[in-house]
């Protein structure tokens, strides 16, 4: 909905009393209206959204020094959950700002769930609680807090909103440098991978002190291209989005100290994705159909996680691999068999020559019950089978050995998948993640799903390995919820995906 805004007036108030009343329990009075009009200019910001002449929503803020207040914020109901809401809160915060504040706080009803969520999607972040608060109901209020903010990152949030922001993302949480240059999160000017593939195949596997040593000879090179192939200066960009977890910890403080450079020097915003959010919105960027909630599958060379996604931004963990994470895995086997080094390609083309019922290995927590995976137990029935046979004199079918390792992790992945979705009841699944690449995982997946009427969605080749290009469609996102990192903020090897839904 188009709504315009402007300063609230005392002619106002006649619709602004109709809407309060119809908003709280115990709504505010003509009198404390006037009241705050007239302070306006002294620390005081109250703005109406008008359309067609009527008013159809307000909100007020109080600035306090370094800090500032938002007293209300009401939207005629019929006018609800069309962004006007929000568009009241960025105009407010961007007043807020300009009059010095640099940090935003408000309370907010325990039960005022859709609040809650439009505070959090514009950065708020909940604090605390205040128990008894409102005297009315005698229910607890939340007390909700921005981190610091600068007018660019009001600005850039609300270049979010439109679709116009230019984001240069940064990412460096294995052995992949890369940047890439996405406008509005879906619209890719640039995209730069310098791999160290070469580097790590001789040892069977990523070395982690190479790993930060080459991402630190190449990340400067990396963003240079990225931004020359987009065609954009520093002054084009609206933020910087960078990893900064989970990976290896060496790795993402290469990306994320040189993105705290950039935007220290720049003065644009700086956001932060979690990696497997950048795998999963890989997707979005692939097919900008796809919205919630649905259900992803990341499997990688580090992860092997069933997500729900109930909206934008929020994530559930369903399960989650218990050791091995399926691309270790095919690593592991592959260097098994003296295949090299990455293992899941070489895996899967080798598989194609051989007989997956040729081997029993085991369904590890096939029936458990939950979504959790396990890959150690298959992993060690590998290396027994070749073992066994090689003291046996017998001759070891390679094939044979990718085709029923691969048959094995495909079968676990497939059942847990499907019955996620339908428990869950979606009608969209989608596969993430470098395992992705695999396609006769795709293809077992494609089908199962689509017997079921849920629609599949795969990335492109290209986006299913690590690349900025996700990173950048995810810090669109974050931009949007005001996901800012600070200067202080540390790269986590660790990071959950569940817990950046605060943001």
């Amino acid at each position: 909905m188009s709504a315009s805004i402007r300063e609230m007036r005392q002619a106002d108030l006649d619709r602004v009393l109709q809407i309060e009343d119809a908003s709280f329990p115990t709504p505010w009075t003509r009198f404390m209206f006037s009241d705050e009009l007239k302070r306006v200019g002294a620390g005081r910001v109250w703005l109406v959204a008008e359309k067609d002449g009527v008013v159809i929503g307000y909100a007020g803020i109080a600035v306090f020094g370094d800090e500032a207040h938002v007293m209300n914020v009401a939207v005629d109901a019929g006018s609800r959950r069309c962004g006007v809401g929000r568009d009241l809160l960025l105009h407010l915060m961007a007043e807020a700002v300009a009059l010095g504040a640099a940090r935003i706080t408000l309370e907010v009803r325990t039960g005022g769930r859709e609040a809650r969520r439009m505070y959090r999607n514009a950065g708020f972040i909940e604090e605390g609680l205040r128990p008894g608060y409102y005297s009315d109901t005698g229910e607890d209020a939340v007390i909700m807090w921005t981190g610091t903010l600068t007018p660019a990152m009001i600005s850039a949030m609300r270049a979010a909103d439109e679709g116009s922001d230019v984001v240069l993302a940064i990412e460096s949480s294995c052995d992949e440098t890369a940047a890439s240059v996405m406008r509005g999160g879906i619209e890719q000017l640039s995209s730069v991978v310098a791999s160290q593939i070469d580097f790590h195949s001789r040892f069977g596997g990523v070395v982690p002190e190479i790993a930060s040593r080459k991402h630190t000879e190449a990340i400067v090179a990396v963003v240079d291209e990225a931004l020359e192939q987009a065609g954009v200066g520093f002054a084009d960009l609206t933020a910087i989005a960078v990893t900064y977890g989970p990976g290896l910890i060496g790795a993402l403080v290469v990306g994320l100290a040189y993105a705290k450079g950039l935007s220290l020097g720049t003065g644009l915003p700086l956001v932060g994705v979690d990696h497997l959010e950048g795998h999963i919105l890989a997707n979005r960027l692939a097919d900008p159909s796809l919205e919630p909630p649905f259900v992803a599958l990341v499997v990688s060379g580090g992860h092997t996680a069933l997500v729900h996604v109930p909206e934008w931004g929020v994530y559930h963990t369903l399960g989650q691999t218990l050791d091995d994470a399926a691309g270790e895995a095919f690593d592991k086997v592959a260097k098994l068999l003296g295949l090299g080094y990455p293992g899941g390609p070489v895996i899967s083309r080798l598989a194609l020559e051989g007989d997956p019922h040729a081997i029993e290995f085991p369904r590890a927590m096939m029936y458990s019950g939950t979504y959790d995976f396990s890959l150690s137990g298959l992993k060690t029935a590998v290396i027994n089978y070749v073992h066994t046979e090689q003291q046996a004199g017998r001759d070891v079918s390679h094939p044979d050995v990718a085709a029923a390792f691969q048959a094995a992790v495909i079968d676990v992945q497939v059942s847990k998948a499907v019955r996620a979705a339908e428990e869950h009841g979606v009608r969209a699944f989608c596969l993430a993640g470098g395992v992705a690449a695999n396609p006769a995982l795709r293809d077992a997946l494609q089908r199962a799903m689509e017997s079921r009427g849920i629609k599949m969605f795969v990335p492109p080749m290209l986006l299913c390995t690590d690349n900025a290009a996700m990173i950048a469609t995810a810090g669109h996102l974050r931009l949007r919820r005001g996901g800012f990192l600070q200067f202080d903020a540390e790269a986590h090897a660790d990071l959950s995906l569940d817990s950046i839904g605060g943001n």
